[in-house]
């Protein structure tokens, strides 16, 4: 600890999700040491990242491309349990190997520049006083919510994919999906099974992929995700780009016109939704699945952000202070991603403590 009061370490990550425990593991592997060298703050209250939120109705056989942590498979793994659970368990023996040493839960309220060249983390558990930053904080923290004409009017319920209790809690109910995306679409097809009425709304017509999804096609949906985090916009999922896959499931869904897609509607009625060529829909509920965005605002202080609202990378650093590294953001938010994001923050980071060693 110094004079003022801060921890001292050489690397803070923030985040325990998938990008921040592979961050952790490989700065072990480079001989850096928990709680002496670098120390991980996850604000969760338990192990999981934002798995251990995600619905009870989304099973470990319904995740898409869930990718191993480094050094560690995940085997055996029951594909009806929930995904939260699965993952949950599985992470948390992950910290335990390798000796992680998470603290949680742990608010980080700011990151701001101190003396000596040094970033002040300020927490709920104090400050730390660091010489470079592995920001993994994803985006579950941020739901999306869009804005119509009437909304505060609706008389029903309205709740985000973040607050999505399982199918169960709209039996009988008449639902307004809204959402382009994976999640829009199991929780339509889900709904759909218990509830009076779905309708579903999106922005744009839905993509829906045929065949298998190859190295070329990830390299190349990487690569738009790439362009935007360059040009400092905020960042598109890789997922978003990708389009939706068509499985067996979806093609019921799309042969019995559970999937049966009306462009976005234009207002928002005490009833319902409304679209300017006269046609309406009453409904109970309204589920935005209207996805998230990066929870970056603790790094306000540093002034990262462009003037397109996004924070330029180059790799995993940000290009307005090497100091910080960006894992999980834009191209390295899948879970493959993370895990390559993670290991060339470390190497960075690396370059940069041998290059500036710390003051004696």
């Amino acid at each position: 600890m110094n004079n003022l009061g801060a921890q001292d370490v050489d690397v803070v990550v923030i985040g325990a999700g998938q990008a921040g425990l592979s961050a952790a593991y490989h700065l072990r592997r480079v001989g850096l040491v928990p709680d002496r060298d670098f120390v991980v703050l996850d604000h969760a209250p338990r192990p999981g990242g934002a798995w251990q939120f995600r619905w009870p109705s989304l099973t470990y056989g319904k995740v898409h491309g869930m990718h191993n942590l480094p050094g560690m498979e995940l085997t055996g793994a029951d594909d009806d349990r929930p995904s939260s659970e699965v993952i949950g368990a599985y992470f948390a023996a992950y910290e335990e190997r390798f000796d992680l040493r998470v603290h949680r839960p742990v608010e980080v309220h700011a990151v701001r520049e101190a003396d000596g060249g040094r970033l002040a983390v300020e927490t709920s558990e104090g400050v730390w006083s660091a010489r470079a930053l592995i920001n993994a904080t994803g985006t579950w923290d941020r739901p999306f919510w869009p804005r119509y004409p009437g909304q505060e009017t609706f008389r029903g319920r309205q709740l985000h994919t973040a607050d999505y209790p399982g199918p169960e809690q709209f039996a009988g109910q008449r639902v307004v999906v809204v959402g382009g995306g994976a999640s829009g679409t199991q929780h339509l097809m889900e709904i759909a099974e218990v509830a009076a009425e779905t309708t579903w709304v999106t922005r744009r017509p839905p993509v829906f992929r045929e065949g298998p999804f190859d190295e070329d096609a990830g390299r190349a949906a990487v690569a738009m995700v790439e362009e935007r985090v360059r040009r400092g916009l905020p960042p598109l999922s890789v997922v978003s780009v990708t389009g939706l896959p068509l499985t067996d499931a979806v093609r019921r869904a799309r042969e019995t016109g559970v999937l049966e897609r009306e462009p976005m509607f234009d207002r928002i009625t005490p009833t319902g939704v409304a679209w300017d060529d006269g046609r309406t829909v009453e409904a109970d509920v309204i589920l935005w699945a209207t996805g998230f965005r990066a929870a970056i605002d603790h790094l306000a202080p540093l002034r990262l952000r462009e003037p397109g609202g996004g924070i330029r990378v180059e790799g995993t650093r940000a290009l307005r202070d090497e100091r910080v590294h960006l894992v999980g953001y834009g191209p390295s938010a899948s879970t493959i991603g993370a895990n390559r994001a993670g290991r060339a923050a470390v190497r960075e980071i690396k370059r940069l403590l041998e290059r500036e060693p710390a003051p004696a």
